[in-house]
């Protein structure tokens, strides 16, 4: 498609847009990765200043410079904007009029200034400061304000100097940009907002004369075709955000249903566009908040719902006609749906009415996060059902969100990432199908949910490679209209990637992946708030979450602009190569018969579980460094105030609503309800949501139609082996390892056999990632370690222990309930006179729960970015205390 034939088609300004078509070649500005310095390092002398003002526009600020400039000065000095295109383009022009001028050895410096609140701040000098270093400026001076409890000190971490320090650390250690040739070599906007600055500058430094572009024989990138048309890598619409920014939609849900509204309500009144919904793991699993095995963890990763009494609560006052709402749920997708659209009913909406989407995959359930309910073939199943009624009734609401979220924090790759999500949407397509809907509709209703993490060009160029994909398989699927060729996507920054450690640091994180979305062009975006590797969110930290987006909305040049990183030599080298990495990934997984197959032989979960492994031995080795926990780390205490639930308060409270709903229902009704939707499980003839429907308008709740289903399909259950060997090949202090592995022999020695170990995940917490890591690692250190099955009360944990004979056992908690199980577990092995059996706790566990944990008996506890290594040792040294 020509320029001229795209602008017709969309009516979109060509200046928003680049294109290769009559463009030069890209302008040979820097040929070699140079590493960047932050001022005041050595070799970049002292810092300048902010200045006390800069020129209006980038022409006038580089024409001041120049003019004011000896032919040899050492350093030039500009300004780094919040405007993508402008800063990028702005300190290349400089470079290349320098060398015009006869000084091509000039260093760039660029200042990144911001005031006012020091979170939002931060922002704004992240945002700065990373299009410093893509503009290629060789020294950044970053001037922001500090944090209150640094005070005066400039050694702090927290003071205008640490903050500075930690800034330009993250970028170069985490995301990927210690050194930099030119990324923005061959960008179609760049590149043509260079040649613009270059003639107009040189043109007010002599009157007259043109400037004279160096010569260039590298070619633009291979085209990949136009904005909003296949194969869609340049963006899934014509306009993008030019017309209507990406959508602000914050992932939400804590303790009741009337909490989490008022929480709603509050984020929509302050900017937020969308609604997305987090249930609490008994939801998830398909237990209602009475049942013993989940009396830990109601309310606490999520919003308690048991009915369709909850669901009007949870959106008691927000308009569901108007409203798009995500709602994350696989395991319970059945009753969830059903109170949804029958919530939404009494309150006026019908279904054809209703815009958003059910995440309804369950495939990477099995794969990742576990929280699934029946085996897969049946899940398959209820998944295909939802696709062909919403297909029948809701055609505004998205009937599947493919999330290759959950894999990046299990630690998959970006190439594993792509492959096994798509993979995962091939399985989806084909379910959509067999209920008789049409491939080009099927596919239409399909969207996606990916990960950003901090290697900042990787993945903006993982969003692109992702369409490009899709766009290809959907047509050897058969799909023949554009529509469903195109992939749309929501994304969420990672939680991964945030550390427990100086948490305003995760700020900077956030940003740098927010704005990989963006210019990845997601469709709409989640940002994680700093507080969340210590627990839910509290209310300031998820504003500071959300003004981060409106920063990026508001203050920059991103909704002005389609595609910025289009015609980039590294962009698209990124996105090819991914693309080909993860076409080669999905290949395989062909061989072996498709997603569904390969996920039953249990084929991506290894391969995840084995680079996850390898990371965290990279990480414990000091080879991939994160700020503030292995890397410019700070002996001090961080105090930082975190949402607190009490999950007793929360459960007794969902109880009692439970049993009014009970009370007052007509349980004839019910009873019918529940038998009719059994039978449709059990001998089909009828699509099973229309019958959870049904069941959920008798005030049937959501464990009763769990249950139904579970008395016909069974419950799924899982056992998972630590990959022996892989941290230990990955680890490269090699030190470490030995001196743990004579320590185990030491210990075997004296006691006859090696310390035993027992890890284990308390209530519904199906997220194993850290769980998985330690029993590889403690194994690989000389410990002998059994790995419990998931879901676990304390009482069945305590037999596993006592069975096992272990010396110790390790409890992974990563979702709020260890102030409640923990201490059960330690209760119930000291009433089977098993005190000798220590309990150490690891995961997202707030500082000020550390003295309740101990007073109840923990012997140790370990928080997110602990060493393993380190854990090992003081493992070690409790277990030669007790037994000596």
């Amino acid at each position: 498609m020509s320029l001229n034939d795209w602008l017709a088609a969309s009516g979109v300004s060509q200046s928003a847009l680049g294109t290769a078509e009559n463009m030069p070649p890209p302008l040979p500005v820097r040929k070699t990765a140079v590493a960047w310095k932050l001022a005041g390092e050595e070799g970049t002398g002292p810092a300048c200043g902010p200045p006390v003002t800069f020129a209006a526009t980038p022409e006038e600020e580089l024409s001041l410079l120049l003019a004011n400039a000896g032919g040899s000065t050492a350093e030039l000095t500009v300004s780094a904007g919040m405007r993508f295109v402008d800063t990028l383009a702005k300190l290349r022009a400089l470079r290349l009029l320098a060398a015009a001028l006869g000084n091509p050895q000039a260093k760039i410096r660029a200042i990144a200034v911001a005031e006012g609140e020091p979170a939002l701040a931060l922002v704004r000098v992240t945002v700065r400061t990373l299009f410093a270093v893509l503009g290629t400026a060789d020294v950044v001076e970053i001037h922001t304000p500090g944090f209150p409890e640094a005070g005066e000190d400039d050694s702090h971490p927290l003071s205008p100097a640490g903050l500075a320090r930690a800034v330009a650390a993250i970028l170069r250690e985490e995301a990927g940009l210690a050194a930099a040739a030119d990324p923005a070599a061959g960008s179609f906007l760049v590149e043509r907002r260079t040649r613009e600055l270059c003639t107009a500058v040189w043109s007010s430094l002599h009157p007259g004369g043109a400037f004279v572009f160096p010569e260039s024989q590298t070619p633009h990138a291979e085209p990949v075709g136009m904005p909003g048309f296949p194969p869609f890598v340049r963006g899934p619409h014509a306009s993008m955000y030019l017309r209507s920014p990406w959508t602000i939609r914050q992932y939400g849900g804590f303790s009741t249903a009337d909490d989490t509204n008022a929480f709603y309500r509050n984020a929509l009144a302050e900017g937020q566009h969308g609604l997305s919904v987090a249930f609490d793991l008994p939801t998830h699993r398909g237990y209602d908040s009475d049942h013993p095995r989940v009396s830990g963890d109601v309310g606490k990763a999520g919003v308690a719902i048991d009915s369709v009494e909850d669901m009007k609560r949870l959106f008691a006052d927000i308009p569901l006609d108007k409203m798009s709402v995500s709602m994350t749920m696989s395991g319970a997708v059945l009753p969830v749906m059903a109170f949804f659209v029958a919530a939404a009913q009494e309150m006026g909406v019908p279904p054809a009415a209703l815009s958003g989407t059910i995440q309804n995959d369950i495939l990477k359930e099995y794969m990742v996060r576990n929280t699934y309910i029946y085996p897969p073939a049946a899940s398959m199943r209820i998944t295909g059902e939802i696709m062909g009624w919403l297909q029948a009734h809701s055609p505004r609401f998205n009937s599947v969100s493919i999330s290759g979220y959950h894999m990046h924090e299990a630690g998959a790759t970006a190439v594993q990432e792509l492959a096994y999500t798509l993979g995962n949407g091939l399985e989806y397509l084909k379910a959509g199908c067999a209920m008789d809907g049409h491939v080009d509709a099927i596919a239409a209703r399909l969207s996606f949910f990916w990960a950003q993490g901090m290697s900042h060009l990787t993945e903006t160029a993982k969003l692109r490679a992702a369409r490009g994909l899709w766009a290809r398989l959907m047509r050897e699927a058969g799909v023949t209209k554009e529509r469903g060729m195109t992939l749309r996507c929501h994304c969420q920054t990672s939680g991964w990637s945030l550390a427990r450690q100086l948490a305003p640091y995760n700020i900077v994180r956030t940003t740098v992946e927010a704005l990989s979305a963006v210019l990845g062009h997601t469709q709409s975006l989640h940002t994680n708030s700093l507080d969340e590797a210590i627990a839910l969110p509290s209310d300031a930290a998820a504003r500071i979450a959300l003004q981060t987006q409106l920063i990026l909305q508001q203050e920059t040049d991103l909704c002005a602009i389609i595609d910025p990183w289009g015609g980039s030599l590294e962009v698209e080298r990124l996105t090819r190569r991914l693309a080909e990495e993860a076409w080669q990934e999905i290949e395989d997984i062909m061989a072996v018969g498709g997603m569904a197959v390969a996920v039953a032989k249990g084929l991506p979960q290894r391969r995840i579980e084995r680079v996850s492994a390898e990371r965290q031995a990279r990480i414990d080795s000091g080879t991939e460094k994160t700020v503030g926990v292995n890397f410019m780390q700070h002996s001090g205490e961080d105090r930082l105030e975190v949402r607190e639930i009490d999950n007793h308060e929360v459960r007794d409270a969902q109880v009692a609503r439970l049993e009014a709903v009970k009370a007052t229902r007509d349980a004839a009704a019910t009873q019918a309800a529940l038998d009719e939707l059994e039978r449709v499980a059990r001998e089909g003839g009828s699509n099973l949501l229309e019958a959870a429907i049904q069941a959920a308008r008798s005030r049937a709740s959501l464990g009763e139609i769990s249950s139904a289903l579970e008395r016909v399909f069974g419950r799924h259950s899982a056992m998972a082996l630590p990959a022996a060997g892989v941290y230990g090949g990955a680890m490269s202090v090699e030190a470490d390892l030995l001196r743990l592995r004579e320590r185990t022999a030491e210990f075997a020695q004296r006691h006859g056999r090696r310390p035993r170990m027992l890890v284990a995940k308390l209530g519904q917490d199906g997220h194993d990632r850290g769980a998985k890591v330690v029993a590889c690692a403690f194994a690989d250190f000389g410990f002998d370690v059994d790995l419990a099955p998931l879901f676990g009360t304390p009482e069945e944990v305590c037999r596993q222990a006592l069975d096992n004979d272990v010396h110790l056992v390790g409890v992974s908690t990563l979702a709020g309930g260890h102030k409640t199980l923990v201490p059960e577990l330690v209760r119930h092995l000291r009433e089977a006179d098993a005190t000798h059996v220590k309990v150490s706790v690891g995961g997202i566990i707030p500082d000020g729960d550390h003295a309740f944990l101990h007073e109840a008996g923990v012997a140790a506890i370990f928080g997110p970015g602990s060493r393993l290594p380190d854990c090992a040792h003081q493992l070690l040294d409790c277990l030669n205390a007790s037994q000596s």
